[in-house]
């Protein structure tokens, strides 16, 4: 099932013994462009507390087309599970050590590691030391890879001859848990309406500049409209 993730937000979220607060942001990896986590707001009931929902605890069909909006989507979660699991600074990145607690705690398998089992690549090291250095304003310990739709929404859509738009909007793909497409709102040129840009066109995200790149011109991001 695809859909457009400003159409997630807001969705509430639910176990067996309740819901438990509503979808405010999607993580995605920007390099492989595969969707990690939804993030959770839990309005009252944690005190506002936000918290990661790995694609691990979403049950099959759970964003099946015939889904209506106002139900709550199943989360196979205990409330309990919710309650105890690690916190997240939603004022920083994820850090990778974070993560491979989070995913202890639940007992999922851990992605990477998955992945260089599936590939023969190495298992990235994890640092350990709270003193490390911060490299373009990022503490090593982060997974720089990992990025907020929200935070990257907004952020102008650079083509190799001219800005195309400002991105609006991403595409998921909540069978594979993937992003094959970014919603553009292009600029005058193109009568204020939306284009869609493969991110397997996008050659670099900038978030010291707020910009995404791809190799594509404005005319060819139109054509792969037409």
């Amino acid at each position: 099932m695809r859909l457009n993730l400003k159409q997630l937000y807001g969705r509430k979220l639910g176990t067996e013994d309740g819901e438990f607060g509503h979808v405010k942001d999607v993580y995605f990896d920007d390099q492989s462009w595969e969707i990690r986590y939804l993030v959770a707001d839990t309005g009252s009931w944690l005190s506002g507390r936000q918290v990661l929902l790995s694609t691990h605890a979403f049950e099959k069909g759970a964003f099946d087309a015939g889904s209506p909006g106002h139900h709550a989507l199943p989360v196979n979660l205990t409330r309990k599970q919710i309650e105890d699991s690690p916190e997240i600074d939603s004022h920083r990145p994820i850090f990778r050590q974070f993560e491979e607690e989070y995913y202890a705690y639940y007992g999922w398998p851990i992605y990477w590691q998955a992945a260089a089992i599936l590939t023969g690549a190495g298992v990235p090291p994890v640092a350990t030391s709270p003193t490390e250095t911060v490299h373009h304003g990022h503490n090593q310990r982060d997974d720089l890879h990992l990025r907020s739709t929200k935070a990257t929404t907004g952020f102008h859509v650079k083509g190799k001859d001219a800005t195309i738009g400002t991105v609006g909007d991403f595409v998921a793909d909540l069978k594979k848990w993937t992003i094959p497409e970014i919603v553009v709102d292009a600029g005058h040129w193109y009568d204020g309406k939306t284009l869609l840009l493969s991110t397997a066109n996008v050659s670099e995200i900038s978030y010291e500049e707020s910009t995404v790149t791809t190799a594509l011109t404005a005319k060819e991001a139109t054509r792969q409209n037409a």
